[in-house]
């Protein structure tokens, strides 16, 4: 028994670690993308036709498209709307599904079988086939395409949620609160959704790599961002024809979208594990 928890308290050590070291480096990502304008060497939106499809050298590291614009500062300004607006869509759907998730779960009746049945059917769809139907219903445009994923992402956390829910209502404290007189948005805020925020984080922060991949898709396939605004899909999009003849068209990009989407699904593995190995040794 000590021996295993010995390894428990091992495993939580490292995941503390991991946490912190992926942590700073989602930090890093975020302040890139606040600041990507700072940063930029050159106007990433100003054409210079004598200078296009330039391979990569000392002064444009990453080379320039078929409009002479510097791919480097492009993928950086890029940053801000990929990053950012990936970020933006998942604390949305998290909030929200997570707030319709605990009502349901704890208020139960009609507003419960109406709102999974309407969650139900969100998820009947494959998600990505359902964004791209509102996503074009909707018109192309950032906004759309964050609204397209938003309406079909959000039911995976009101299960999360709803889930937990049912699992602590019943719970001591729950029925102590309701003896003191809390109501049930009181219960619902102080004690059902600080004992349901660990699995909620989990989920969004595996979910972020998963949406900024879709947000990209979306962009890609002409549905989200428009040109000449930089974003990764987008500038995917426009440059795969020449994939073969000039690979720095698409490559710049796509290293960028690959490396966010890696560091922040290792970020949310370290989350998980964090938050297991400590209800383990609880």
């Amino acid at each position: 028994m000590t021996r295993k928890i010995k390894s428990l308290q091992r495993k939580y050590k490292n995941a503390k670690v991991r946490i912190i070291v992926y942590a700073i480096a989602v930090l890093v990502l975020v302040l890139i993308a606040i600041f990507a304008e700072r940063l930029c060497p050159f106007d990433p939106y100003e054409q210079d036709l004598s200078m296009a499809y330039k391979a990569p050298d000392a002064l444009h590291i990453m080379g320039t498209d078929a409009y002479g614009r510097d791919l480097f500062s492009r993928v950086l300004v890029g940053a801000k709307l990929s990053i950012l607006t990936t970020l933006l869509l998942v604390i949305t759907i998290s909030v929200f599904g997570t707030f319709v998730g605990v009502i349901c779960g704890y208020m139960g009746g009609l507003i419960d079988g109406i709102v999974m049945r309407i969650s139900d059917f969100f998820l009947a769809f494959p998600g990505l086939v359902f964004a791209l139907a509102i996503a074009a219903l909707l018109g192309g445009g950032v906004a759309n395409a964050v609204i397209a994923l938003a309406v079909i992402s959000w039911p995976k956390y009101s299960r999360v949620a709803r889930s937990q829910t049912l699992s602590v209502k019943n719970s001591t404290f729950i029925q102590a609160a309701i003896l003191a007189g809390d109501k049930p948005g009181q219960i619902m805020i102080r004690h059902i959704l600080p004992n349901i925020f660990g699995p909620v984080l989990v989920t969004a922060m595996l979910d972020i790599g998963t949406m900024m991949m879709e947000l990209a898709g979306l962009s890609f396939l002409g549905l989200g961002a428009q040109p000449p605004l930089a974003e990764w899909g987008s500038m995917i999009s426009n440059g795969r024809s020449m994939l073969q003849t000039y690979p720095w068209v698409v490559l710049s990009p796509g290293f960028a979208i690959f490396v966010s989407v890696v560091i922040f699904n290792l970020f949310g593995d370290s989350v998980r594990d964090y938050f297991a190995s400590k209800h383990h040794l609880s």
